[in-house]
């Protein structure tokens, strides 16, 4: 089981309950089963429900309830097909309308789940207009509450989801959800959001791994800004979000269909080299510094040991073919998996294998180029050691990290924005660089697709200054 389908810990709660913690690193989220030992409840559950199962296996508890906090934007939910496969009700906000079966859930509604455990809906909007936090009770009060995209570890969910004709309304309302619960819930109270993990679905990037309601009332914003300056604070960081989020709402209201996670047909050498002359997605999922050393030409590098779902789905065209390309049947099985979880599940094909033994031709076979920070500041002052000198810097991401602090002189097209934009580059070699040296890669990749000379920076950005790098420092 790797990192991304792990359960990752076990939260013990107040009252003999139990809360498990079902982690989705790749997309920053997290999903709970509540359990008092013998019924539980599942909160957010991904597509990929049989973590769920299994853990409600491995515990010997029996799922009686699965809830969602909002209509996901970010990810497909399980939560419908989890409720058909164990019996389950299917609780949804009573205001959302949908067309399949489930039981609506208002303000103030308490699911009695046994004489030991139950659960009461809150109405938390912000992160949307009809979201619900569901407090945990035991036999003693609350314990924790499932706060979904609302009150997150040091920040909250982000407000623009729904337009940005929304974002100002609905931040105004996020503070208020944020002090509602520090009202009605006591200090003690756990908090669990679903959100802020990595997850482009947080205001900004939250701080922590667990926290209860006091400790946030000391530090997080909505908690300690009057409304005014917690709405400013938010908007002013708001940054692009994912394109595929577009089309995440839409599944989750009509109801998702089941998940197939069969294999993809098979790509024989013949056939790769004839979608990539096409131009097609062809998705290489091994580690960057596998795909330096050796690549077939025109693949894209997003490997599984970092963000590849995100990427992936933010830059292809919606429905486009994808070709996943590993060196194990077991990583495309991953990519599968993590892909379906925002709704890609269609392949054009797969292939497994090195690129020598994937190449029809081993005039397909390439190398990228790599330096360091350190490098990149030799070679500005003139002595770029055997690699093309730097005509071009170019930064990958986001807009706000741009904004914070930059190569002097670098030329800024956040990645997601790169394959609609590359004839903006300016002629010469192109030295690409990122945070980490992932998103880097993958923009190395597209760049030689198109024929650039490219270096790839493979260093952390805080590197650069230490390094000699000139840098431009938001005032």
């Amino acid at each position: 089981m790797t990192e991304t389908n792990a359960v990752k810990r076990e939260d013990r709660s107040a009252g003999g309950l139990a809360v498990e913690v079902i982690e989705t690193s790749s997309l920053g989220d997290r999903s709970y089963l509540a359990t008092d030992g013998e019924v539980a409840v599942v909160v957010d559950p991904q597509r990929d429900v049989d973590r769920v199962i299994a853990a409600a296996g491995r515990l010997g508890v029996r799922i009686t309830l699965v809830v969602e906090t909002h209509v996901h934007n970010d990810y497909v939910s399980g939560g419908l097909e989890l409720a058909r496969l164990t019996g389950a009700e299917y609780g949804v906000a009573a205001a959302d309308e949908v067309p399949f079966e489930r039981r609506p859930l208002s303000d103030g509604d308490v699911v009695e789940l046994s004489p030991r455990m139950r659960l009461r809906a809150l109405a938390t909007p912000g992160h949307t207009f009809h979201h619900l936090s569901y407090a945990l009770e035991g036999e003693d009060g609350p314990v924790g509450v499932f706060t979904g995209g609302s009150l997150l570890f040091g920040t909250t969910g982000r407000t623009d989801l729904l337009g940005e004709q929304q974002s100002e309304e609905l931040a105004r309302h996020q503070h208020a959800s944020a002090r509602k619960l520090a009202a009605i819930l006591p200090d003690g109270a756990q908090i669990w959001p679903t959100h802020g993990f990595g997850s482009f679905c947080s205001a900004t990037q939250a701080s922590g791994d667990s926290a209860t309601l006091g400790e946030q009332k000391r530090s997080n914003p909505a908690l300690v800004l009057a409304e005014g300056d917690f709405v400013e604070q938010t908007l002013a960081g708001l940054d692009a979000y994912p394109a595929y989020y577009a089309h995440m709402g839409a599944q989750n209201a009509a109801g998702p269909e089941p998940l197939d996670l069969r294999e993809p047909a098979r790509a024989e050498p013949d056939e790769l080299r004839r979608r990539l002359h096409h131009g097609e997605w062809v998705v290489d999922l091994r580690s960057r510094k596998a795909f330096v050393v050796s690549h077939l030409a025109g693949t894209v590098s997003l490997g599984l040991d970092g963000p590849m779902v995100t990427w992936l789905g933010w830059m292809i065209d919606w429905g486009a073919p994808i070709t996943l390309v590993g060196e194990s049947r077991e990583q495309v099985a991953e990519a599968q998996r993590e892909l379906a979880r925002i709704g890609i599940d269609k392949f054009a094909a797969a292939a497994v294998g090195s690129p020598e033994q994937l190449a029809a031709d081993p005039g397909q076979l390439r190398s990228t180029t790599t330096a360091t920070f350190a490098d990149l500041a030799a070679a500005l002052d003139g002595n770029p050691a055997g690699k093309p000198a730097p005509e071009v810097v170019l930064d990958v991401r986001t807009n706000n990290e741009f904004a914070a602090s930059h190569v002097t002189g670098a030329v800024h097209i956040p990645l997601y924005e790169l394959k609609d934009r590359i004839s903006e580059i300016p002629a010469g070699a192109v030295w690409v660089h990122c945070g980490s040296g992932y998103r880097a890669t993958a923009a190395a990749s597209l760049l030689e697709a198109h024929d650039l000379v490219v270096v790839l920076v493979d260093d952390a950005f805080g590197a650069a200054a230490e390094a000699g790098v000139p840098m431009t420092h938001r005032s």
